[in-house]
């Protein structure tokens, strides 16, 4: 049966009401609309709907089942309507953000915290792979938000620089005979490499930078992890290919120098990506907005 659901609607703001005149007050139709309106809806069902008198309208049994179903799905109706304001005003809703477990640790903590303070009633529900991976589940729409070591960001994903990022080469007390030295790149791929695990942008990078010296190596371990390749690099295992934003403290400290190299290593980029196909939720707009103010 197909009934127009603006048939419905009449019918239940009279039903509230039990009154016609009210019922077409509180739509802004005229009286003789909704009585019509009422006839059209009995014809279809088959059935009467209301007893009319000139003093009262009382609901038929068939009229007080169908007002019982109708207002219940009503309230539905409205709590929807009061669900989506909540979600658009920022008091509730969901944020879901992909990005690699370094990303998270070293640059996503203060705009977590920044985010969850400003708006708490937001959750943030966080993915931790690749930044390849992300960028796939982004494009198949099952994250709402990317952040990630940029390559070419495939369509429909659309990425913005967020933050500059220079990589070096690291090295501890095992290797002092390169402190100070401009190495050259050759040079520096005799020794024990310690790199992570293919597929991963770093990576990637790290093999374009070989490839465009003429250089082959082959790394002595594979890791998936930045920072089990930071601490076996302090420990002496090799010499390892990471970020210079991740290394302050174990610089400062001693534990780890940066080897000067003699070939120049162009910057990398941090950055927020998107699904330009789907539209953004209020959650993530505001979330994009902190995360690009803390740019450097």
């Amino acid at each position: 049966m197909n009934v127009d659901f603006e048939l419905y609607k009449i019918f239940y703001y009279v039903a509230k009401h039990l009154s016609f005149s009210q019922a077409a007050a509180e739509l802004f139709l005229s009286q003789s609309a909704v009585s019509q309106a009422i006839r059209q809806l009995e014809e279809k069902l088959a059935c009467r709907l209301f007893n009319r008198n000139t003093k009262q309208v009382r609901l038929t049994p068939e009229g007080d089942l169908l007002f019982r179903h109708i207002e219940q799905a009503f309230h539905f109706i409205k709590a929807g309507e009061r669900g989506i304001a909540a979600v658009r005003s920022l008091q509730q809703g969901e944020i879901h953000i992909g990005a690699s477990d370094t990303i998270c640790k070293y640059y996503l903590l203060p705009s977590f915290k920044q985010f969850t303070e400003r708006y708490p009633g937001i959750k943030i529900k966080v993915t931790n792979r690749s930044s390849s991976v992300c960028l796939d589940l982004l494009g198949k729409g099952l994250i709402d938000v990317a952040v990630v070591n940029l390559p070419d960001a495939p369509a429909p994903v659309k990425a913005e620089k967020i933050r500059t990022l220079q990589d070096v080469f690291i090295a501890g007390a095992a290797f002092g005979e390169l402190r100070g030295r401009r190495v050259p790149l050759r040079e520096l791929c005799r020794y024990p490499l310690l790199m992570l695990e293919k597929h991963s942008v770093t990576r990637d990078f790290f093999d374009r930078l070989l490839l465009q010296n003429g250089i082959t190596a082959v790394p002595e371990i594979e890791l998936g992890s930045v920072d089990l390749l930071i601490a076996l690099t302090k420990i002496g295992l090799g010499i390892s290919f990471v970020t210079r934003d991740l290394l302050d403290r174990d610089i400062e400290d001693g534990s780890l120098f940066i080897v000067e190299l003699a070939e120049h290593i162009p910057p990398r980029y941090l950055g927020v990506a998107t699904n330009a196909a789907i539209p953004l939720s209020a959650a993530a707009e505001r979330f994009i907005e902190i995360l690009t103010a803390r740019r450097s």
